[in-house]
């Protein structure tokens, strides 16, 4: 030990907060797939217990951004990187067109339960997408360029993809109902 002391105050826990830990040691893909695995979760808890009222309010004016809104988007961000960019599939995007690029966050039209239900399918694709790569190494095809993008770099974006949606979820729900933590 190198005589620092641990710290004795830590972030709060969400109640509830059932989230296994990534592990501690593990391989590459082991690791990266539970740090994505443990933001989704975190995404999710963020929103546990909120009214589709709440999960549709736009709590941080002047932004358009809700919880709603940030399910929405996070389903149509794992179907493009898994099955658009990754594995090829010819899908269509989710929430998203050239004529109406936001409508993520600016059509909150549809049930919540729903949003959610197709964010949580998309999950469920993406982490099969990944448990059939026989590498971090196999790549996809960056549509914007055409250049190839590995596994890995995807996976990696995406943790900052959600970190970055954790971040906001925070925000959103502290201003909904005070509601705080890790």
């Amino acid at each position: 030990m190198d005589g620092t002391p641990a710290p004795r105050h830590y972030a709060p826990r969400w109640d509830g907060d059932d989230r296994p830990a990534p592990p501690s040691v593990g391989s590459e893909r082991e690791t990266l797939s539970a740090v994505l695995d443990w933001h989704r979760d975190t995404f999710e808890l963020k929103c546990a217990g909120l009214s589709s009222d709440q999960l549709s309010e736009r709590a941080v004016p002047p932004s358009t951004m809700s919880l709603h809104g940030l399910v929405r988007h996070l389903a149509g961000v794992e179907r493009w990187w898994f099955r658009i960019q990754f594995a090829g599939e010819d899908l269509p995007l989710l929430h998203y067109s050239d004529d109406d690029p936001d409508q993520d966050f600016d059509s909150l039209d549809g049930d919540t339960d729903e949003a959610f239900a197709v964010w949580r399918a998309e999950c469920e694709h993406s982490r099969r997408v990944t448990a059939a790569a026989l590498s971090l190494d196999e790549t996809g095809t960056r549509k914007r360029t055409g250049e190839p993008i590995s596994l890995r770099r995807i996976l990696v974006d995406m943790i900052a993809e959600y970190a970055r949606h954790n971040g906001h979820a925070d925000l959103l729900r502290e201003r909904l109902d005070g509601a705080t933590g890790m």
